[in-house]
Parts: C-alpha cells; structure tokens; sequence
C-alpha cells in the first residue's frame, strides 16, 4: 500500500473571488486626484514642512489598510480551507523487466513514424514507446536491462518509475560492445524476478538480431525462466533484410550504409512461446506500439485505490486580519493620521 499525500488551497465559493475585480476598481477610482483645495495659500513655502513630514508620509498608506482588508475579508467569503488527500494504491503485484537490445544494428533508419518527417533508429523508436508502456502502468514494479555484446542492468524492480524512464533515455548503442547475446539477457532479466511475493513475473525481450555473444543460449534461459514461472514476451524490431545503418569513418565522419541484419524468428517463437509468452514482429512505430498495448492488455492485474479527504478550514486566516486592517484604518483616520479638508 503506498499513500501519496496532496495538500492543496481549495474554495467552497470560488465565485467570490469575482469581488476583488470591482473592488480593485473602486480604490483606483477614489485614488484619482481629487478636488481642488479648500483653502488657498500664497505660497506653497507656508505648508511645505507640513507635507514632508514623517506623519503625512506615513499617512499616505492608511487607505490602503482599507483596501487590503476588504481585499481579505472577501477571500475569507470564499470560505478557504487545506484540502489534504491521501490516494492509498494497491501494487498490482505484476513484475516486469524491459530487455531492450542496443547493439549497433539498432541504429538502422529503418522505423516510419507519423510525427517525423524521416524514419527514425530502432532505439529511439524503442525508447519512444517503451516510455510510454512504462508510464501506462504505474502500479507495477518495473525494471531494465540493457544488452549487447553483454548484458547491463539500467535498473532493478522499482516502483519509480521516473527513475525508469530516465534510464530508458540514457540508452545508447555504444554502451555496451559489438554483438547480440539474446540468451544472457534473457538470463539476466530472469535473476531480477526471481523474488516472492509477485502475482506475476514478466520479461519483455526486445531485439533485432540474432544470439552471437554470450555464453547462455536462449533456449537454455528461457527454460530457467519457466521453472521460475516467469512469461517471456519477444518482439523482432525492424525491417527485414538490409537496413540503412549509420557508420562512422576513420576521420570521424557518420554516412549512412546498408547493412543485412535480420532477427531470429524461429528461436525468438520458442523462447516466448515456451513460456507461456507470445513473439511478435514490429516493422514500425505504430506495430511496436500495439505490440506494447496488447502485452498490457494481457497483463492487467486489479488494482484498488481509496481516497481520504481532509479539509481543513482557514476562514479565520484571512477574515481576521483583513477586519483588523479595516479598523486600524478607521482608527487612524479619526486620530493620529486625521485628514484636515
């Protein structure tokens, strides 16, 4: 059970507030020059001392007190209180770890996507959507392992998912070597799941190619991963047959080139489907997205939230203070600060 607390200022009658706007124009109404004087001098030398004294200058805020006062008393009208909530969530108890392959293939240009003008990397395309999974399912502990000549875990089972996505971000093809090893990802990924108190355990295997590093064979991982009763689900990302794959020369200079690079359908159906899990191939961004949204229509686990309220009145912060500026202007106008016509 995890509660998140949400104190915030709320209004019974917010359309009270509608009275500071007319209230603002009066005082710059009744702050306009006003009439001409009543009594006359010669000269202004006779009154001069008077009008830069510490009282008069003093006595040119006290209207002000009146202003803000009522400016108060009418957000007190509005009946303000501290709205404390605590959303009380119930873990859905699903478990999932993100195997996403960055070896070099996945750079190819091969992933067509509406909002680009030009195919994008199978990374960014991965990254895109897998952030999107992630932030569709709050409740689940969620963890990444990134792979290619080698596995790399990004991150553990974690409910922070903030913390997921910024590593989703970070993933780069150059992190981790040359080649593809399937089966020690897969492995890897098994490891982080193996932990009680799960409803279900689910390994998310995301390549483009084929197992070539690595000491560990898919098969063999995916059978420790159905004695563990984790369901694997594999997805062949990218376009069949050669790619554009950017390279760079030896004066450091990227051009894009065609390279073949193909995924292991045959031994990715296996591995899924002796699980329990299911493969699928994702040509482009918007198969990958329903890849992504069909696993998180398999994998939906009841999940219970309760909401406390608290209300917290705060009518006297404002209603005081702003009947305690009214009478001290009051006050002050018929005494220290009196106003001569």
């Amino acid at each position: 059970m995890i509660p998140f607390p949400h104190p915030a200022l709320h209004f019974l009658y917010p359309a009270a507030l509608l009275l500071l706007l007319p209230l603002a124009l009066v005082a710059f109404w009744l702050a306009r020059p006003g009439q001409a004087a009543a009594v006359a001098y010669s000269s202004a030398e006779l009154v001069r001392s008077v009008a830069s004294g510490r009282r008069t200058r003093w006595g040119r805020f006290v209207p002000a007190l009146r202003w803000l006062g009522a400016a108060l008393v009418i957000v007190a009208l509005a009946r303000p209180s501290i709205e404390h909530r605590n959303v009380t969530v119930q873990a859905s108890g699903v478990d999932i770890v993100l195997a996403v392959d960055v070896s070099g293939s996945m750079q190819a240009r091969d992933m067509v996507t509406t909002s680009a003008s030009e195919p994008i990397s199978r990374l960014d395309a991965a990254k895109e959507v897998v952030s999107r999974f992630v932030q569709a399912r709050p409740n689940d502990r969620i963890g990444l392992v990134a792979f290619a000549g080698e596995p790399y875990l990004a991150s553990p089972l974690t409910l922070d998912h903030d913390w997921v996505l910024q590593n989703v971000a970070r993933l780069d093809p150059s992190q981790l070597g040359d080649g593809t090893a399937i089966g020690s990802a897969i492995a890897a990924g098994v490891r982080r799941l193996d932990a009680k108190g799960a409803k279900s355990r689910i390994l998310i295997v995301l390549t483009d190619g084929q197992n070539n590093a690595g000491k560990i064979q898919p098969n063999v991982a995916a059978e420790a991963a159905r004695a563990l009763g984790v369901k694997i689900y594999a997805i062949g990302v990218g376009s069949t047959g050669e790619a554009l794959v950017p390279v760079s020369d030896d004066h450091g200079h990227e051009q894009l080139v065609q390279a073949r690079v193909d995924v292991d359908e045959p031994a990715m159906r296996r591995v899924a489907e002796l699980t329990g899990g299911k493969f699928y191939r994702a040509t482009d961004t918007k198969s990958l997205s329903d890849v992504y949204a069909d696993i998180d229509r398999f994998e939906k686990t009841t999940r219970t939230a309760e909401i406390f309220t608290r209300h917290d009145e705060r009518f006297a912060w404002f209603a005081v203070p702003g009947l305690a500026l009214v009478l001290a202007q009051l006050g002050l106008s018929a005494t220290r600060f009196r106003r001569v016509p």
